[in-house]
């Protein structure tokens, strides 16, 4: 299948000039914006989708559940769809399964429907985060990428930090289902600018579909039954009985052994395990993991405990944390030009260094702690995650053939995506042990929580420092 020479990366580049790659970028921060702001604005719904389809928590918890599920999954085989379809049929095939989703979503009489079309924008999004980084790895010269990672990470990061306050108003003026339909418009402003700007080539300028690799489907297969087991076996360990959660826990972890195995001997894998050879690119994987389960783990806990151990109503917690989210929406352009001037990983290893502190400070705080201290930690932790954002992928990344960067950035996604499901899970498990120790509402309960998610960080900051790109001897 031949791309239409008009509309390649080179004759789009000659027709659009100079500042062509930043509009490419601006094209697809679109499509990741509307993306998150479908996983973050549902949540606020979730109380009157529970009184209008009359369920319980139990089952309404699936309506961001099977959204993060699906979007771990989606991001693997982003690369074959780049591969298969080009960039500009792959982007746009995803913003109209978002958009699909939102507005069938929004006019669903019945809740399998809603959790079905949650399930779908799930998929979509999982494509739609790994393509800017793909995008920024080819598009933009090694003196740029630090900063195009900034911008991109400034509008995602933004996204999540309006998204709840958006969506209160909307539920409370409109309904839960304008909640959905909200993502219409920033849909059909990413087709507009994908058909306008997006070549339809593959990644590296090859016409889609040549290489003619099928899907690797088992592993998909394999991939999905080992997430869906973990994610759902560490939410049955709630449970009064420990039955469901062992054999889910089982299927999954077995699931995972065979996934690596095929992995190892399939002629085109869903995911090339020779990419781990790499010691930066190995150490990367291991820190997007861990540094997923922290952040992720904290950004549930971090609330919980300032409305149930600190006692503060809920609008008065997120106005405390506002401070430290417009912090680090500033802080993300500043890493992303600081990582195209200091080597990247050690850009990482500082922002973790930070987020451990932040936790562990965290640990500190009692009711009688003033609310200026609180913030000032919460700011301290965001002001570490905006050197880690813009420099993680790009510090993994020394050594791979420039044919690995669609595999390679995806893989980095979604072990950060799957390290910041499995972390959400365990923190809850592990306050809930803590609480029974300590009690109900125990402040200590928090502080051995947040204590965890500093030792996450720790280990995550050793693995950070073996990034380090190894010495070549002799002229490159």
């Amino acid at each position: 299948m031949n791309p239409d020479p008009t509309q390649t990366l080179a004759a789009l580049a000659a027709r659009h000039g100079e500042r062509y790659r930043w509009r490419v970028l601006m094209t697809v921060m679109i499509g990741s914006i509307a993306s998150v702001m479908s996983s973050t604005i549902v949540n606020v719904a979730v109380p009157d989708l529970m009184q209008h389809f009359a369920i319980g928590q139990e089952r309404a918890q699936w309506v961001a559940a099977g959204f993060m599920t699906a979007m771990t999954l989606s991001m693997l085989p982003t690369p074959w769809l780049l591969a298969r379809w080009g960039y500009r049929h792959t982007y746009m095939g995803a913003v109209l399964l978002l958009m699909a989703g939102g507005i069938v979503g929004g006019l669903a009489q019945h809740y399998p429907l809603v959790l079905a079309m949650r399930a779908a924008e799930g998929l979509a999004a999982g494509v739609l985060q790994v393509i800017p980084s793909i995008i920024i790895l080819r598009a933009f010269g090694a003196g740029e990428r630090g900063r195009a990672m900034g911008i991109f990470g400034f509008g995602v990061v933004l996204a999540p930090a309006v998204g709840p306050s958006v969506g209160g108003l909307l539920v409370e003026h409109f309904g839960w289902r304008s909640i959905f339909f909200f993502v219409v418009p920033f849909a059909l402003w990413a087709l507009v600018l994908a058909r306008r700007y997006l070549p339809v080539s593959a990644p590296g300028g090859a016409a889609p579909g040549g290489r003619g690799e099928a899907l690797d489907w088992p592993g998909l297969a394999l991939a999905s039954v080992a997430v869906v087991g973990l994610l759902n076996g560490l939410v049955h360990l709630h449970d009064a009985s420990p039955r469901t959660a062992a054999l889910l826990l089982t299927a999954g972890v077995l699931a995972l052994a065979l996934f690596v195995w095929h992995l190892s001997r399939a002629a085109a894998p869903l995911l090339d395990l020779r990419l781990f050879r790499s010691r930066p690119f190995a150490m990367g994987g291991v820190v997007a993991f861990i540094y997923g389960m922290g952040l992720f783990g904290s950004t549930y806990l971090v609330p919980v405990f300032m409305q149930s151990a600190l006692h503060f109503p809920p609008s008065q917690a997120g106005a405390a944390l506002m401070p430290a989210g417009l912090v680090l929406a500033l802080v993300i352009p500043l890493g992303g030009r600081l990582a195209d001037r200091i080597a990247p990983f050690a850009l990482v290893v500082a922002g973790l260094a930070l987020l451990a502190l932040s936790f562990a400070l965290m640990a500190t705080v009692d009711p009688g702690t003033a609310l200026w201290l609180l913030m000032l930690w919460a700011v301290v932790g965001r002001i570490g995650l905006g050197f880690v954002l813009p420099s993680l992928t790009l510090g993994a990344m020394p050594g791979l053939h420039t044919e690995a960067v669609p595999q390679a950035a995806s893989a980095i996604s979604f072990l950060r995506q799957l390290g910041g499901a499995i972390g959400v899970g365990l923190v809850g498990i592990f306050l809930e042990w803590r609480l029974r120790v300590r009690g109900t509402g125990s402040v200590a309960a928090f502080a051995d929580t947040f204590w965890l998610v500093a030792a996450l960080s720790l280990v995550a900051t050793l693995a950070a420092l073996r990034m380090r790109p190894p010495r070549i001897a002799g002229p490159a």
